[in-house]
């Protein structure tokens, strides 16, 4: 399973527009490449087409071709345009990040539980009357979460898997003492001046 998180970090407005238009950019290079796409989990923000982060799950006959797409989405990378929401804003520079995780789904497996459920809400006589819906539940923390985006119960369960995993790691993020946390910020200011990738202007082009 290849997963992708792209975040605005602690970012203004502008950043999470820029994870925006990335998620918009990798939606089309998906359908050019013939990887299935999906977005487990996006935290949109209230201005369109903002998104503070999005977690996608990319897949492909052969594996490499998804892993290749998101190891090149994969650090600091920097948009370079005007600001529509503060035009006056002498700021041009907006940073987001990227970060692959290549999981090994039957070792994950191993830890967690899954309930099938019946879906609720808007959907259709058909989704209200199939156990579509799923939980999942790592054993040893507890963490759970459930999924019902998709009609079919596999699915949900391989987006349940994915969104679990994304927990998972945030966990361990937040556990982290505060010396190895402001190790990692001091790890993504560093990355902050050296962007892997760099876009310009309203139509996000690629420049480097």
């Amino acid at each position: 399973m290849i997963l992708l998180q792209l975040s605005a970090g602690q970012g203004p407005v502008e950043c999470s527009k820029a994870v925006g238009l990335a998620l918009k950019t990798i939606e089309k290079l998906c359908r050019e490449k013939g990887i299935k796409l999906d977005i487990v989990e996006a935290i949109e923000m209230k201005e369109r087409g903002c998104f503070k982060s999005a977690l996608l799950q990319l897949d492909s006959a052969k594996n490499t071709e998804a892993k290749l797409l998101a190891e090149s989405w994969q650090g600091a990378m920097l948009w370079v345009c005007q600001s529509q929401y503060r035009p006056k804003h002498k700021r041009k520079n907006w940073f987001f990040s990227g970060q692959m995780y290549e999981v090994n789904d039957t070792q994950l497996d191993k830890g967690v539980t899954f309930q099938t459920c019946r879906a609720s809400g808007a959907g259709g006589q058909h989704v209200n009357t199939t156990d579509s819906a799923v939980r999942a539940t790592h054993t040893v923390t507890g963490i759970s979460v459930r999924v019902e985006s998709e009609r079919s119960q596999h699915a949900n369960k391989r987006l349940a898997r994915a969104l679990l995993f994304q927990k998972l790691e945030a966990t361990k993020l937040e556990q982290m003492t505060q010396q190895e946390k402001t190790r990692w910020q001091q790890h993504w200011e560093v990355e902050r001046g050296n962007p892997v990738r760099t876009f310009k202007g309203e139509k996000f082009t690629l420049i480097s």
